[in-house]
């Protein structure tokens, strides 16, 4: 059952559990409220905001509604495997009906990532696939890694979110490594979030470049990329080790 609550101007999205799937400010409602989400836009530090980016997950429809108002040169396509969720974004989270740039296709992320045809067409793949319990992530393996790295172009990144119990994000990072040349991820926020980066092809990183570019993307989308430098900063200089060993870390 899929529900709302609303509280200090924010509607949340429940599948019939305390567990929140998403947010939405009812001021504002195409900003991304929750930082584990904003977290998950860390992939414009790195490249440009344009070609394909497809969401893994629908949650709230936040990451969606973000890069279909905000970032007008991507193609923006979410994959959701429930069709009352798509409904109930449509409803009651603002999410706008599909057109030339926005495609909502109601199927399994698995199939998705597996079909043949999308191989290399994507550019940025957000994954946030979680059930009503929201325990841990429900595809998380090499072969479901796998099958993402080969759907991203040469140069793609992929982000996911980690919530599961603690210390079982080591697993997931580990399985990500094994299917992608770089990985990194953030300190740990909210209750258990970890958001992780991974490059098919490892980056260069200069992080005063990671500094200036970070400043251009707070100032035109809002988004508070100092504080992903900051982090990636941090596991670059080996302050985060693997994180069940990283329960000192602060959000």
């Amino acid at each position: 059952m899929i529900t709302t609550l609303e509280t200090n101007g924010l509607r949340s999205l429940h599948f019939g559990t305390p567990a929140v799937q998403g947010a939405m400010s009812l001021e504002r409602p195409d900003d991304i409220v929750l930082e584990y989400v904003q977290q998950m836009m860390m992939w414009l530090l790195f490249r440009e905001a344009q070609g394909h980016v497809v969401q893994l997950g629908l949650g709230a429809a936040s990451l969606t509604k973000f890069c279909y108002r905000r970032l007008p040169e991507m193609r923006v396509t979410a994959v959701e495997l429930d069709p009352e969720v798509i409904e109930f974004c449509r409803s009651q989270f603002a999410l706008p009906e599909d057109d030339e740039r926005l495609t909502v296709l109601n199927m399994d992320a698995i199939e998705f990532v597996g079909d043949f045809e999308r191989r290399r067409s994507v550019d940025v793949l957000q994954v946030d696939l979680y059930d009503a319990q929201a325990h841990e992530p429900v595809l998380s393996s090499e072969a479901f890694y796998k099958a993402c790295a080969r759907c991203l172009t040469p140069e793609g990144i992929m982000t996911v979110n980690l919530y599961c119990d603690w210390p079982e994000h080591a697993g997931h990072i580990r399985q990500i490594e094994a299917c992608f040349e770089a990985v990194a991820w953030l300190p740990v926020v909210h209750d258990s979030n970890i958001v992780a980066i991974a490059f098919k092809r490892s980056p260069s990183v200069d992080f005063d470049q990671l500094r200036e570019r970070a400043a251009q993307i707070q100032l035109a989308l809002g988004l508070p990329a100092q504080t992903w430098v900051d982090g990636l900063l941090a596991w670059m200089m080996g302050e985060l080790d693997m994180p069940e060993q990283a329960s000192y870390c602060a959000p």
